[in-house]
């Protein structure tokens, strides 16, 4: 049986390798849309913040002279502070249908995990709570979405195979924008907004005062969460840079009460769409490609990463009547814009009140994405 030699990352040239590794994997699959490697390296090194609060470590599995898989763990210090109770992290897994070679993956993770002290292992996240989560485990006939991921169909049962389980399930849901509301959802909307209450665009003139309010108001909302790790406001910077061409104030909007925002919605072109024969890369006509499809051809997808309404706000029959305000005036925008459908994701499985307002707007759960644990 031919060795399987598990290789630490280091350097450009290796961590290179490890990001064009799933294109190999995939290229069979006309779903998969290669990330942008531009992109992949900076979320994978120092210029992403997470890194300032997590110790990380890549590797990439080789076989017969080729790279068959990789891996990453990962230790988010901000996360053991809130709960301190010895959980580290896998993520970035990808690699050929083979036992031998997800076993060798997942024991260097554990082992690395381990002599960190730590006493169980979870995921896949990429790299943390606030970026991409979850492994596909339905829904692999429609491409993913911005900053979703797309996986191999044997690789859940594999993992299983390696005595991970099931810890969480997350959503992602589809609205069809071409059609209206349901009747009882456009009843509810098309009433009088209560008093003091207003739904606005985003003020890109202030910005940086906005950016804050984001993350201000998603801490408080989703504070009590399953897996919650609160976004530092460089995190969220970062994040607001990164994103910032494809940001538009008719896309984002925030909810106030009495003059103070207490909800926020932001939703996104869907990036994959304008990138998905680029094969990750932005040379030669790669730049030229992307600036038309986004300026001038327009896009027909687009995605909510991130929402939430102040826990003071929420409550009652006006806070219950937020979330759907925000949700409408953007897809009423989006509508208005060319774009046809929207993912929201994601969404806790056992999160039944925002599940039940999508299912109530007419969004359907078309992707599932798994986080797994192990004890270690």
């Amino acid at each position: 049986m031919t060795a399987i030699d598990i290789v630490p990352v280091t350097g450009p040239a290796l961590l290179d390798r490890f990001i064009r590794l799933p294109e190999r994997l995939h290229k069979d699959d006309p779903h998969y849309i290669a990330p942008l490697h531009l992109e992949r390296k900076e979320a994978l090194t120092a210029k992403n913040p997470f890194f300032g609060h997590a110790d990380v470590q890549f590797w990439l599995a080789r076989k017969d002279g080729r790279d068959v898989g990789r891996i990453s763990a990962q230790i988010d210090h901000h996360a053991l502070e809130l709960r301190p109770d010895g959980t580290g992290q896998f993520g970035l897994i990808a690699a050929e249908d083979d036992p031998a070679i997800i076993k060798a993956l997942l024991d260097v993770a554990a082992d690395w995990l381990r002599a960190r002290d730590m006493t169980r292992m979870q995921g896949p996240l990429n790299l943390n709570i606030n970026e991409e989560i979850g492994l596909l485990v339905d829904g692999f006939g429609t491409p993913p979405m911005l900053l979703m991921g797309h996986d191999k169909p044997y690789l859940g049962p594999r993992l299983e195979e390696q005595g991970l389980r099931k810890e969480k399930d997350v959503y992602a849901y589809l609205y069809d924008i071409t059609k209206d509301l349901p009747a009882g959802a456009r009843r509810l909307i098309d009433r009088p907004l209560p008093k003091g209450v207003t739904v606005r665009r985003m003020d890109f003139k202030r910005y940086d005062d906005e950016i804050k309010a984001v993350t201000s108001i998603f801490n408080d909302a989703w504070r009590d969460n399953w897996g919650f790790v609160p976004l530092t406001e460089v995190e969220t910077d970062y994040l607001a840079k990164s994103l910032k061409p494809l940001l538009n104030p008719r896309l984002v909007r925030f909810v106030e009460q009495d003059g103070e925002a207490v909800g926020f919605i932001v939703c996104l072109p869907n990036l994959n769409e304008a990138i998905r024969d680029l094969n990750g890369k932005l040379l030669p006509l790669g730049w030229a490609k992307l600036l038309w499809r986004l300026k001038v051809a327009g896009l027909k997808t687009a995605r909510v990463p991130l929402m939430g309404i102040r826990k003071a706000a929420s409550q009652g029959m006006i806070g219950s009547l937020l979330p759907f305000l925000l949700i409408d005036a953007v897809r009423t925008d989006a509508a208005a814009m060319g774009f046809q459908h929207i993912e929201l994701s994601w969404i806790l499985e056992n999160n039944m009140p925002m599940r039940r307002i999508n299912e109530s707007l007419g969004g359907v759960a078309y992707k599932t994405y798994r986080i797994y644990e192990k004890a270690l």
